[in-house]
């Protein structure tokens, strides 16, 4: 049994057999390093007889290539989610490496020798993963243009400047047209400020061609036969547009695996948080936030844009607010966990037939 704790330089092992006391193996986290690990492991299995080798480590930013690598040499591997892994006060006041291993050690060995339930992810298929690169890198730049318009508005306060009212609200073509002029060498702004704001517009630019060339780059890959079907039933669903709907398809993968709206729910990070010990009821609080953010950050761009369009949506939402007119957050979170499970069901439905007619083919 193994316990790793993952870095970009170095791999920290807990390692042991049955109930022998582990002992702390380093290794280079590195193809050399890698293949040292495999050997040793490999001599252990033949001088001790055994028959099963489980490792496990956190997920990180690390990716799975550490799983990839371990399953090829025929290793029971598994990804642990850090957030369900329980940690004593003391642990998160003295963290170290090879505590951090000790702990995963002890969840294995739990795993394995008691029947614990180990806090798994979910590791998706090479292709899955090759696919939300594309999804992810998308949904980022668009991040970058929100924070890049921040700035400039941030930059507009700071020294008094008032955009004309003709310009309209949001980011129209006027009012891009006035930041072109501001950033001209006939502006009356100081020379600094100008020089910032015409940085700025630059770079928006070259974001606007980034956004452009990926959403070709989603919309090839919507195309795809695995995403097809999915996408054009998701698709028609109101607030729904193609990025969302791979978004979706990209970070959730199979969506057979969850059996239950509840599910979802708690996978997303949608389902109120609880509190509940001994005779005080059960206190519910905020969202958990655990899950997909990326997923959420899409799911609400849609809610907002069915409640401003579809009248169903709408109608629903001013239920919810009506309800408790001063947390309107509660009503948008109903709403978004409402819409997670409709997709869910969808798409579902969409991933299934695309099986059958997979199956047919064959």
């Amino acid at each position: 049994m193994l316990g790793t704790d993952v870095h970009d330089a170095t791999l920290v092992v807990k390692m042991a057999v049955d109930t022998e006391k582990p002992e702390t193996q380093r290794y280079d986290n590195n193809l050399r390093g890698r293949r040292q690990l495999w050997r040793a492991l490999k001599a252990i299995v033949k001088k001790q007889g055994c028959d099963r080798v489980v490792m496990a480590y956190e997920a990180s930013c690390q990716g799975f290539g550490l799983y990839d690598e371990a399953r090829e040499e025929g290793l029971e591997c598994y990804v642990l989610a850090p957030t369900k892994i329980a940690r004593s006060v003391q642990h998160l006041r003295r963290k170290t490496d090879e505590e951090d291993a000790q702990r995963l050690f002890e969840v294995v060995r739990g795993h394995v020798l008691a029947g614990n339930e180990l806090p798994t992810v979910t590791v998706p298929d090479l292709t899955t993963r090759e696919d939300r690169e594309i999804t992810r890198a998308r949904q980022d730049v668009s991040e970058k243009m929100t924070s890049l318009k921040t700035q400039v508005q941030t930059l507009l306060k700071r020294h008094g400047l008032c955009r004309p009212k003709v310009s309209g609200k949001g980011w129209t073509k006027s009012f891009e047209a006035w930041l072109q002029g501001q950033a001209g060498e006939s502006s009356a702004l100081p020379y600094g400020v100008r020089v910032a704001l015409a940085t700025l517009l630059r770079q928006k630019e070259a974001i606007e061609k980034e956004i452009e060339l990926l959403d070709r780059e989603v919309e090839i890959l919507s195309g795809q036969k695995r995403y097809a079907g999915p996408v054009e039933a998701l698709i028609a669903v109101s607030g729904v547009g193609v990025l969302t709907a791979m978004l979706l398809l990209t970070e959730l993968g199979d969506l057979s695996r969850f059996t239950s709206r509840k599910q979802i729910g708690a996978y997303l990070g949608l389902v109120p948080s609880s509190n509940e010990s001994g005779k005080s009821g059960d206190r519910k609080g905020h969202i958990t936030h655990q899950g997909l953010w990326r997923v959420r950050r899409a799911l609400c761009q849609c809610t907002w844009a069915r409640v401003r369009t579809n009248p169903e949506a709408k109608a629903a939402y001013a239920r919810i607010v009506a309800r408790n007119p001063k947390h309107k957050k509660i009503a948008v979170v109903a709403m978004m966990r409402r819409l997670a499970v409709l997709l869910w069901h969808i798409g579902l439905d969409a991933q299934q037939r695309n099986a059958c007619f997979a199956r047919e083919a064959v």
